[in-house]
């Protein structure tokens, strides 16, 4: 397999000649019904994935075509899929894929089938969650559980957090809700304080999150947890499960009431599929509905091995994203979802696309002289166009949008105001949005004259349910995947966030050796 930096293949050369008519795009000649209408890709999960309103012609899209082929990227995501160590950095495979099925090879590892390990964990903490749904597994007091609270920070937040918004709405109008979930990941000691103090101890079980078993903000909120545990009688061990590695210090661990596992192979940001997601979503809305989930996003796995870019949706995402980001030079994403229930997404997103493909060396550590990852940030439409929509329509700068939006909400409860109702003035909005964002508006007051050629893409369904939901997570997945094979980078890893925690142990040692941290310390109060 070929590994090359992006500026060192043919077709750069070619999107490079592209370039200039790709920035003049004509939206307004371009944009019609028919391009609306023909310009989709199927997903899984019933969605579809709109690019009618992106900056691409057919001479761009078979310059695209050439750059995944060159770059033979569906090569790599098979090699991926089938153990190949693609954490470069780390010297690990990259397994996320198999939480979800197989959908290449047995991977086995020193004589371990990883996938066989995967469901058997997956078996554990689904009856695990069956039997606390029922009330078989009690507190130490005997009283049923009903909240359970996930203790974790990144990607055993984020994404959990996330999942759960997404479809708490859905689960309760199904009637599939059972337990509440809450979630503590600050080490700031206002967040677990304010969920603990909102809760009956009694009725609330706890989920540990932390694959190292070292992480210091997990650990300082478990110490949290336990000591109000303590004080309220209750015994820490019958209330705390913890998902972990089987290497930690949390594995095997008896002061826990049980406990799942991943691996290394399993990455923070890419765990939401894991028992690090599953367990928490489990004990929510049942392991039937998590299942659901793991089927929506195995199904976008599978048609995410497609060549042909105009029938993969993902890779198609990404590569006109890689245009837009090193041939157009957009600094910046918003991922704009139409939904409440994804209000917590892009939040999710930032995580995955910023510290996977936020690197400015190659998989091998060679630098490299081309822009990677763009900046990824996005709140819920319409509460979006009432904060930073002002910039995205007449800034100076050309930000890429992506909307997600669905036909009906999740909970079916509206009312009619003016005609309509509320989810049909939503779509409205969408609808709109995407419009003037591309056609823009002449007026001869500068002031309110819009540029237009703002592009956009629509992933849009019939309603976010957990097939929807796990398709759309995995469609995100792969295309950071996909940008960072485009870019030759080891999308895997998560080097920069390490520096500040070394110097934040430098600091609480009492001798960090450097003044300018002892007097930024000094300013905050600690003493040193």
């Amino acid at each position: 397999m070929n590994y090359t930096n992006l500026d060192k293949i043919a077709a750069w050369t070619k999107l490079q000649s592209l370039a200039p008519a790709g920035k003049n795009f004509n939206f307004a000649s371009l944009l019609d019904a028919e391009r609306v209408k023909s310009c989709t890709v199927p997903m899984a999960g019933s969605l579809v994935y709109n690019w009618a309103a992106k900056v691409a012609d057919e001479p761009i899209l078979a310059a695209l075509q050439a750059l995944a082929d060159e770059q033979e990227l569906i090569g790599k995501y098979r090699l991926l899929l089938d153990g190949e160590v693609m954490n470069t950095g780390e010297k690990r495979m990259v397994l996320h894929h198999l939480l979800r099925g197989q959908s290449g090879n047995n991977v086995v590892y020193e004589g371990k089938d990883l996938g066989e390990f995967y469901k058997k964990e997956l078996d554990r903490f689904s009856v695990f969650a069956e039997l606390l749904r029922a009330g078989k597994i009690k507190g130490s007091t005997g009283k049923a559980f009903k909240n359970a609270v996930q203790i974790g920070i990144g990607g055993s937040d984020l994404g959990p957090r996330a999942m759960y918004i997404a479809l708490d709405n859905w689960a309760v109008k199904n009637g599939r809700k059972k337990i509440n979930a809450y979630f503590i990941s600050n080490v700031d000691p206002d967040d677990p304080s304010a969920i603990v103090s909102s809760l009956d101890l009694s009725e609330t079980v706890f989920i540990l999150v932390s694959k190292s078993g070292t992480t210091q903000e997990t650990l300082s909120n478990e110490l949290f947890v336990k000591d109000k545990l303590s004080r309220a009688s209750l015994d820490p061990g019958k209330h705390i499960v913890a998902v972990t590695s089987e290497t930690s210090p949390l594995a095997r661990n008896p002061a826990y009431l049980d406990s799942f596992y991943i691996d290394d192979f399993i990455g923070g940001r890419y765990s939401s599929t894991s028992a690090v997601g599953g367990v928490i979503l489990s004990l929510a809305f049942g392991p039937d509905v998590f299942a659901e989930f793991l089927a929506g996003a195995h199904e976008a796995d599978k048609n995410a091995l497609e060549k042909d870019i105009r029938k993969n949706a993902a890779l198609l995402d990404a590569l006109l994203g890689v245009w837009e980001r090193n041939f157009l030079g957009y600094p910046s994403t918003a991922v704009l979802p139409y939904s409440q229930a994804l209000s917590r997404f892009p939040a999710h997103l930032q995580q995955l696309d910023m510290e996977s493909n936020g690197k400015r060396v190659n998989r091998e550590g060679g630098e490299i002289s081309y822009v990677t990852g763009p900046v990824v940030f996005g709140e819920p439409g319409t509460n979006g166009q009432h904060s930073f929509y002002q910039l995205l329509h007449q800034g100076t700068d050309i930000i890429p949008l992506q909307f997600v939006g669905f036909e009906d909400s999740q909970r079916d409860d509206d009312v009619t105001v003016d005609g309509s109702v509320s989810q049909t003035k939503l779509k409205a909005n969408l609808a709109a949005q995407i419009v003037a964002f591309a056609k823009g508006k002449d007026d001869a007051d500068k002031n309110k004259f819009f540029p237009g050629g703002r592009p956009s893409s629509l992933i849009h369904g019939k309603q976010l349910c957990p097939a929807a939901l796990g398709s759309l997570l995995a469609h995100f997945e792969n295309k950071v995947m996909f940008q960072g094979f485009v870019w030759n980078l080891n999308s895997f890893d998560q080097e920069g966030v390490q520096l500040g925690k070394i110097l934040t142990k430098k600091v609480l040692s009492g001798n960090s050796g450097d003044g300018a941290l002892d007097a930024y310390s000094a300013l905050l109060g600690i003493k040193i």
